[in-house]
């Protein structure tokens, strides 16, 4: 359901000249699994997610979700996918049960269809004792539900979570990430990005460790750890840190000016 092949993105620093923040990065996942992107902050985890969700465009490479194109085809692959990231916003003068049905409307479901969905929602995520409270006066784990149910309130088959948990307390990041195993397990495809070890050991499938914007290993967690002779995945994480250290983004040259921002 997603397919990345060699994808870069580049920015320019009046500086520097132009820099990559995402050099070559190539995966899959598939339906029914979680794909991590593990890497420290500045890695290049969001970028990516954002050009998977249409919010930037790739430099090169290709990305393919859900069947489209995310450069030819972008708004079948919004219309495909659910996107939430730690900084999602909740409208202050907004309830929880009118923000969902707003985000619904958007996505173009029909009233019948949208109240159906949301019901359905609201149950699984345990959000009716506050349907009617206003984003304002929200905890931040009602925030949380809130912003889970407006990213698959239009069914999405694939999902995009990038550090959903961040900044959450133990609680409410444990109750964030059973359901999104809970996601997983009715054949959503989704790539989850963190730098938690102990959430991709519990969530994810497959991982790729990023580290300056390129992927320095990827495969399923206990290969990994055999291919690499580490006896955890933080001591991989940091071993394989320490091997790229000093591998700092040199300017490159832009060659190609079709996908220009």
């Amino acid at each position: 359901m997603i397919k990345v092949e060699n994808l870069t993105k580049s920015f320019l620093d009046y500086q520097r000249g132009w820099v990559s923040a995402v050099g070559g990065i190539s995966f899959e996942c598939h339906p029914g699994a979680i794909f991590g992107l593990l890497g420290p902050n500045g890695a290049g985890k969001t970028t990516t997610l954002r050009i998977l969700s249409t919010v930037l465009k790739p430099t090169s490479g290709r990305a393919v979700v859900a069947g489209y194109d995310v450069m030819t085809d972008p708004e079948a692959v919004r219309q495909n996918i659910g996107y939430m990231s730690a900084s999602t916003g909740i409208y202050d003068r907004m309830s929880a049960w009118e923000l969902v049905e707003y985000f619904g409307r958007l996505y173009g479901l029909t009233p019948a269809r949208l109240r159906d969905r949301m019901e359905t929602i609201f149950d699984w995520l345990q959000m009716n004792d506050f349907r009617d409270i206003l984003g304002s006066k929200m905890s931040t784990g009602m925030k949380q539900k809130v912003s889970i149910a407006r990213t698959i309130v239009h069914d999405p088959p694939v999902l995009i979570f990038d550090e959903p948990t961040s900044g959450l307390d133990v609680l409410v990041a444990r109750a964030v990430l059973q359901k999104i195993a809970e996601l997983r397990d009715q054949g959503k495809t989704i790539v989850f990005s963190t730098h938690s070890m102990h959430e991709v050991e519990k969530l994810c499938s497959r991982v790729a460790i990023i580290h300056k914007g390129r992927v320095q290993a990827e495969g399923e967690p206990l290969e990994l750890l055999a291919r690499y002779e580490q006896p955890d995945l933080e001591e991989l994480f940091f071993f394989l840190v320490e091997n790229a250290k000093g591998v700092e983004h040199e300017p490159i040259v832009k060659t190609s000016t079709s996908w220009d921002e």
